[in-house]
């Protein structure tokens, strides 16, 4: 599709529509990560706050709470919040995923430990709920509550599914609802009922997150099987090497003959990885239209967020965030 100026850079457009409300956000998470009696703490999260991550997931916060007409301060709250969770999540990843490399940069448990890695996502989340307490919406701390579980859920989830060849794409799903797509829906989801409105609304946008988020978690694991090393920030093949079972993979395995199936369990089943296994995998999965399928799949999930926004109020950021879906998936078509 081309990518014309309209649709290259939603993300730039959110950020200048909600400018204000950001750098509301960014004070707060400045304010709220600091700790008197811990300077470890400060030191882990500046890192991370400050590697200049996109800042997606508050600003999905920000423009329901906006799309809905909301006028209080309460979203500023939660964007923080649902960006806490998201950095305790990422600290966690890194040192289950023994990663060296997060955004570009060496990772916190690379530089510090992983000891200080789990811990100071332990006090993330802890300052998370403290936000969320301050809303007092009850509602509001279920839907984000209920997301943190969920996410927790996913990642061990994905422990036991990620080396088990047999797992099927439901469960690909599932894992990816936890990890990507349930902090996008409680965004989007908490923006609008901190907006106090309908129920139909309230679950388009959930839709809405919902969606985005698996479509950009396919989109991630497409790229990891040919993006360049710039635009992913992370090395090409790490999860072909982490042994993660991702879309295409899985695609690739339902379509195997006995040969394939004998690779795929070497390769990621029992994690004997020799020279030249990822230029394999790259050729299998091309040949058998694994990475086309998995395409296919994103845009199809972009397309049903698109379509949940139909029933959100007429706005302009209905219209950057509809934008926004199609973004996500412009980095592969």
């Amino acid at each position: 599709m081309g990518m014309n100026e309209n649709v290259s850079k939603p993300l730039d457009r959110l950020s200048s529509e909600l400018a204000d409300d950001m750098a509301a956000v960014n004070a707060l998470i400045r304010e709220r990560m600091a700790s008197r009696h811990a300077p470890r703490i400060p030191e882990v999260t500046a890192h991370l706050v400050e590697a200049g991550g996109k800042r997606l997931r508050p600003m999905l916060v920000l423009a329901a709470a906006r799309l809905c007409g909301y006028q209080g301060d309460s979203h500023v709250l939660l964007a923080a919040a649902v960006e806490f969770i998201h950095t305790a999540t990422l600290l966690h990843d890194d040192v289950v995923d023994e990663s060296q490399q997060r955004r570009g940069r060496p990772t916190a448990n690379l530089l510090w430990d992983n000891k200080s890695s789990v811990l100071v996502g332990d006090y993330l989340f802890a300052r998370s709920f403290q936000l969320m307490a301050d809303t007092d919406s009850m509602e509001v701390m279920r839907i984000l509550a209920n997301a943190s579980a969920t996410i927790a859920e996913g990642e061990v989830l994905q422990l036991t599914a990620a080396q088990d060849i047999s797992t099927s794409e439901d469960t690909y799903i599932q894992i990816v609802r936890g990890k990507t797509a349930a902090l996008f829906s409680a965004a989007t989801e908490a923006g609008a009922v901190v907006s106090d409105v309908n129920a139909d609304v309230r679950q388009a946008l959930f839709d809405y997150g919902d969606a985005l988020g698996i479509a950009f978690q396919i989109v991630d694991d497409l790229l990891d099987y040919g993006g360049a090393t710039s635009t992913i920030g992370k090395n090409v093949g790490d999860d072909f090497r982490e042994r993660k079972l991702t879309l295409p993979v899985i695609k690739a395995i339902a379509a195997a003959d006995a040969d394939e199936r004998d690779f795929w369990e070497r390769t990621i089943g029992k994690g004997r990885q020799n020279e030249g296994d990822l230029e394999t995998a790259l050729a299998i999965l091309k040949q058998r239209g694994a990475l086309d399928a998995a395409r296919a799949d994103a845009i199809a999930w972009a397309q049903r967020a698109k379509a949940a926004l139909d029933l959100a109020p007429a706005h302009p950021l209905r219209e950057i965030l509809s934008d926004l879906a199609d973004y996500v998936v412009a980095r592969i078509s």
